[in-house]
């Protein structure tokens, strides 16, 4: 994943969810927020309570994975999700099942770029 394409700074995080839209599913929290930049970015929030590093990073890099796939398909969003006690046993399906249910209502609201 590109640097271009992750949001880094604490700054952005907090602009973005202070500006964002939230919506929840039962093993995720987002937020987005539209940006200047032209193409989507990602931030991830995963807590220790999820487990020890080995989980948190799986699920870390099942997220990046879903944001790959679909980065075409996402308006110029930041994009901040938030992982909440169950998303380390879900496997990658589930978590694109469950991104998508999200991501596809807010993309009919507002079409997006490619």
């Amino acid at each position: 994943m590109a640097k271009t394409d992750r949001l880094h700074r604490r700054q952005d995080f907090l602009k973005a969810q202070a500006v964002g839209r939230r919506y929840y599913t039962p093993s995720f929290g987002i937020c987005l927020a539209p940006n200047t930049t032209g193409s989507p970015r990602l931030g991830l929030v995963v807590g220790k309570r999820l487990g020890k590093a080995v989980r948190r990073n799986r699920v870390k890099r099942l997220l990046r994975e879903f944001f790959r796939r679909h980065k075409g398909m996402l308006p110029s969003v930041d994009l901040i999700v938030m992982a909440k006690k169950g998303a380390a046993e879900l496997s990658y399906p589930q978590v694109e099942e469950e991104l998508s249910q999200v991501l596809v209502k807010d993309k009919n609201r507002k079409p997006p770029s490619r």
